[in-house]
């Protein structure tokens, strides 16, 4: 099983606009913290999840949340 790679100890606070998105569930996206398809060589996938109101969204950036995508504060344990 690949282990996902913490890319930083807090989360990211992204403003988002309705729609759907894909997290980065691996950690290796150059486009943290959404998926750019480099978990093809690993056996983990991004999480889509809606957004349906504009507003600010807190995405785990240390890859240990039990909320995923969202940041339930696993970071402050690292």
């Amino acid at each position: 099983m690949t282990q996902a790679v913490c890319t930083q100890k807090a989360p990211y606070a992204i403003d988002l606009q309705p729609g759907e998105y894909y997290w980065c569930a691996c950690g290796k996206s150059k486009t943290q913290p959404f998926c750019d398809g480099a978990h093809s060589d690993t056996d983990l996938s991004p999480i889509a999840f809606t957004v349906k109101e504009a507003g600010t969204q807190y995405l785990c950036g240390c890859r240990s949340t039990s909320n995923a995508p969202f940041c339930d504060g696993s970071h402050k344990a690292l």
